[in-house]
């Protein structure tokens, strides 16, 4: 039978995310949920601009939608465990298996312990899976640099940054990393919250350690601006020459006084005006020593939606409850039929 699924929200991601299963073999989409009222009741063709009619009507009901006939919901709505729990637990009610790319979802009990424990309950109380991913964290922080490991007799350090470049992102992302402030406003930024940098280091150090069988003492975050000697400009910001251009946000997981695990991820637009090539790489310090690069980096949009479609079949046929990157198979692009790599538990 053709898997069936429900996506929540039709921003960037969602939007990708549709259009992926639409071009997918096995796979349809029985229903979609957007906030925005000015989709609602458009046929998702149009709000995709397919420039074709695919009749799935758009709704801003989100009972509606979960009330569906479907194997699995990709919720795209939000980047936090708190903001994602209500729609979640109303999948998990409606008995719908669950991908979420909210970063903090990739290792929920980390920031939200009591929440974790409830969205594992109801995942067993109804018989469905649901998972966090995206590609990071979700993949090049965490996933990728666990399967490095595997091919290590022993693992004394890790380290690992992902650099990239913000120039694609909307004036959302341009707020959450400072880019356009000045260095007083981005300190205070980080001081009251509005400046966030990278969502999800504790999350994917945390993964990583236990994954590892490593017992983490504390997890340790910096935060700096990125400050412009040239001029910057992207079509939701101008950025002149001492101004932040971006937020170096850096992640350690410290054991016995050791930073034994280091990920970075300095996010600013247009790096190569000042000759910052963008890339992911892996450095891990073990027998043997492993050194991973991939230049330019791995796209974060269309990373995202990848990993969160590519990973439905895994959670159709995983064990109910609440799982992460860790405990799945490894994703793998699904070029073939999708429903004949599901079993269906």
């Amino acid at each position: 039978m053709t898997v069936k699924a429900l996506i929540l929200g039709m921003g960037a991601m969602g939007s990708g995310i549709a259009k992926m299963i639409l071009e997918k073999e096995g796979i349809e989409i029985t229903g979609v949920y957007a906030s925005r009222a000015s989709k609602h009741g458009k046929d998702l063709g149009e709000v995709l601009e397919l420039g074709r009619q695919i009749g799935i009507r758009v709704s801003n009901d989100i009972d509606e939608v979960l009330g569906k006939e479907a194997d699995i919901v990709l919720q795209a709505t939000t980047s936090f465990t708190k903001e994602a729990f209500p729609q979640i637990e109303k999948a998990l009610k409606a008995g719908k298996n669950v991908i979420s790319i909210a970063e903090e979802m990739s290792y929920p009990a980390v920031a939200n312990p009591e929440l974790a424990e409830r969205i594992n309950e109801l995942a067993l109380e109804n018989g469905v899976t649901v998972l966090g991913t995206g590609i990071n964290p979700g993949f090049v922080l965490d996933s990728l640099i666990i399967m490095l490991t595997g091919s290590c007799i022993n693992v004394t350090k890790i380290k690992a940054a992902r650099i990239n470049d913000l120039s694609p992102f909307g004036a959302t992302v341009m707020k959450t990393q400072g880019v356009g402030t000045t260095v007083e406003q981005f300190n205070e930024g980080l001081k009251n919250g509005s400046i966030v940098g990278h969502i999800g280091f504790p999350e994917s150090i945390t993964l990583i350690a236990d994954a590892l069988g490593w017992k983490l003492d504390e997890i340790k975050e910096t935060r700096e601006p990125i400050i412009s000697k040239t001029y910057r400009e992207t079509s939701h910001v101008k950025v002149e020459p001492g101004m932040v251009a971006g937020c170096k946000h850096i992640g350690y997981g410290i054991k016995n006084g050791e930073a034994v695990i280091t990920l970075e991820h300095p996010q600013q637009i247009h790096p190569g005006l000042e000759g910052v090539e963008t890339g992911d790489y892996i450095w891990i310090e073990g027998t043997p020593n492993i050194s991973m690069c991939i230049k330019p980096e791995i796209p974060g949009g269309i990373g995202t939606i990848a990993t969160a479609v590519n990973m439905i079949p895994h959670v159709v046929d995983a064990a109910p409850g609440l799982t992460s990157m860790k405990d799945l198979p490894i994703p793998r692009a699904i070029l073939g039929d999708i429903q004949k790599l599901v079993n269906r538990r």
